[in-house]
């Protein structure tokens, strides 16, 4: 396996605040309910004071105090300064997540290359890397790449500080109730082996598996204001992959978690090229990054993906007409979409769009033309306002609200003495 030389770990986060959902409103009173409705509440921003929580999770100003102290005695919680009050009254405490509360580990795995950073609770961005990946190497070597990088990239953050949870995102369709890839046709040997359950006896925590453009619809639903969804991602890189985000603001899988899965549907006006799947014509063998390569290469060798980039970046003639010929197939399938799913943004990302602005206008031409006005008056159709790190937000999200959950708070009040 080919690694870059990571680049020292970026303490500067590359990410804008990122809203946490809020805990259904609930007047039941177990201990575990009560400690995760008040830390999300806190976290998502919702609340910061006790006396925005008592109203704010409906329940009574004692419970509310109680639970305030629980999770600033356990380190959850820091007063972070105060803030003014209505009237004559003393400022209240102004509550926060605590830095020290706990870290996360974020893996946002592609299809040739893995973005790996930690995390803590308030959302800080710690250390990040970048390391070149091939997912043909199969899970053992892949897995043992992001384990290593992971752990060293924890040793250079504060110690002291609990693992929480673990996130990884995966370029194929996955199972995230069982924690496995389903049948990833660019993942050989990945199918039903147990990434999560390895990750989380790797690192002593839960851990969740997703896909990777799940993650990054994710990330840049939660990174937009809350007018912004539904929201339709659509990444062209290696492959071509959707994630969709629900009007709540949570992530569409489906009955099997295969919603999004858009990478082997047929388009109109597709060429019979065989897929990696074993069609004829799917859009990530016509329309992705890697079958532009293939078109650019020579005797038959694609050329690096790499390389495409570079000549869009330069205007390069051939990749331009290659590229529009592929962002009118894409518009072709957004258009559909559109029809079928009518969010109220789509989103463009991948390698592709970060190089040439060309990708964007072909698909907009292409499908703001073939839908009709109902479903695109108000659609915003526009490339990733995260760019790269559009799948590490969306790990964070996941990850610090699980490790928020009921489920985590419970087992933290179990190790109570």
């Amino acid at each position: 396996m080919l690694h870059r030389s990571p680049p020292a770990p970026s303490p500067q986060a590359p990410l804008p605040p990122l809203r946490l959902a809020t805990p259904p409103l609930s007047g039941r009173t177990d201990t575990a309910l009560t400690l995760s409705t008040v830390a999300r509440l806190v976290a998502s921003g919702a609340a910061l004071s006790k006396a925005d929580l008592v109203p704010a999770a409906r329940l009574a100003r004692t419970t509310v105090s109680t639970a305030v102290d629980e999770l600033l005695a356990r380190g959850l919680l820091q007063i972070d300064g105060t803030r003014p009050t209505v009237g004559r009254g003393r400022p209240a405490d102004r509550l926060a997540l605590s830095p020290r509360g706990g870290h996360v580990l974020l893996a946002d795995v592609g299809a040739s290359s893995a973005h790996l950073a930690v995390v803590d609770l308030s959302q800080r961005m710690l250390a990040r890397t970048e390391v070149d990946v091939h997912m043909d190497d199969g899970p053992d070597v892949v897995l043992r790449t992001v384990e290593t990088q992971l752990t060293h990239l924890r040793e250079t953050v504060p110690a002291g500080v609990p693992v929480r949870a673990v996130v990884i995102g995966l370029p194929g369709p996955v199972d995230g109730t069982r924690g496995v890839p389903v049948r990833p046709p660019i993942m050989p040997g990945w199918h039903a082996y147990p990434v999560a359950a390895r990750l989380s006896q790797t690192f002593g925590c839960p851990a969740v598996l997703e896909n990777d453009v799940n993650l990054r619809a994710l990330g840049e639903a939660r990174a937009l204001p809350a007018d912004q969804v539904p929201l339709l991602f659509v990444k062209v890189g290696t492959g071509i992959g959707g994630g969709l985000v629900s009007r709540e603001g949570t992530l569409h899988h489906g009955a099997d978690g295969a919603a999004g899965d858009i990478g082997h549907v047929r388009v109109r006006g597709a060429p019979d090229e065989p897929c990696v799947c074993g069609n004829v014509g799917c859009i990530e063998a016509v329309a992705s990054a890697g079958a532009i390569a293939r078109r650019l290469g020579t005797q038959g060798r694609p050329i690096p993906t790499a390389e495409v980039r570079a000549l869009l970046a330069h205007g390069d003639a051939g990749a331009v007409a290659a590229v529009r010929e592929a962002a009118a197939l894409i518009g072709e399938l957004v258009a559909t979409l559109v029809h079928f799913y009518n969010p109220a943004r789509v989103t463009i990302g991948g390698g592709l769009s970060a190089a040439s602005d060309e990708l964007l206008a072909g698909v907009r031409s292409v499908a703001y033309q073939r839908a009709l006005p109902l479903a695109t008056r108000n659609l915003v159709l526009t490339n990733s306002v995260l760019g790269e790190y559009a799948g590490l937000a969306g790990a964070a999200v996941l990850g610090i609200e699980r490790a928020l959950s009921t489920e985590s708070i419970g087992l933290l009040l179990a190790q109570r003495a």
